[in-house]
């Protein structure tokens, strides 16, 4: 796990409400152009979210050997609807990271986790997949009031931070599968081999 998602894990309200501090700055005459260029650039490189369809989600949720639910942390920062707020994912978890969550997170059956994105897209929430550097590590499950990746696309112009890519799932698999074996050989990712 890369040093920045623990970071971020650990301040995630923070995190989220400084993005959407700073995305208002893209709407100041001057700066505006150059903060959403900056910003479309940590979205490309660093922090982004993939929209997904529900069939993408339930692979996803297949390909994943541990799964923990927990609250989305848009929701619980913002609180713009009443819609449920245990409807984050952890995917692929490790101990690491599922310690960092602290009790908050629940190890949840594959069957759990579809449920919990079936009932999700019946009330009409976006789903979608988080990734951190090279770490897939959420799918979640937002309202569109609340979604701060949304918001910086949709109201911000920050259109880096929710794309869609057909082939998410697949690049998931693989990551997935390359951290893997990287953690079967013991080996870390900057070791070079």
């Amino acid at each position: 796990m890369h040093h920045t998602l623990k970071l971020y894990n650990r301040n995630r309200p923070l995190v989220l409400k400084g993005y959407i501090f700073f995305a208002k700055w893209t709407r100041i005459p001057v700066i505006g152009g150059l903060v959403r260029r900056v910003a479309n650039l940590w979205g490309g490189n660093m922090t982004s979210a993939y929209a997904l369809t529900p069939d993408e989600a339930y692979a996803v949720i297949d390909a994943s050997n541990g799964l923990a639910l927990g609250p989305c942390t848009c929701r619980e920062t913002f609180k713009n609807c009443s819609h449920p707020v245990n409807a984050e994912l952890l995917i692929g978890i490790n101990h690491e990271f599922a310690h960092d969550h602290g009790k908050e997170f629940r190890e949840v059956s594959k069957q759990e986790a579809k449920d919990i994105v079936k009932d999700c897209h019946q009330r009409g929430l976006l789903h979608t997949i988080i990734k951190c550097r090279q770490d897939y590590y959420a799918l979640c499950n937002c309202c569109r009031c609340c979604c701060v990746p949304l918001r910086l696309s949709k109201d911000y112009g920050i259109g880096k931070a929710l794309t869609r890519d057909k082939t998410i799932v697949e690049q998931f698999k693989q990551s997935f599968e390359r951290y893997e074996t990287t953690e079967k050989t013991g080996m870390t990712a900057g070791s070079g081999g």
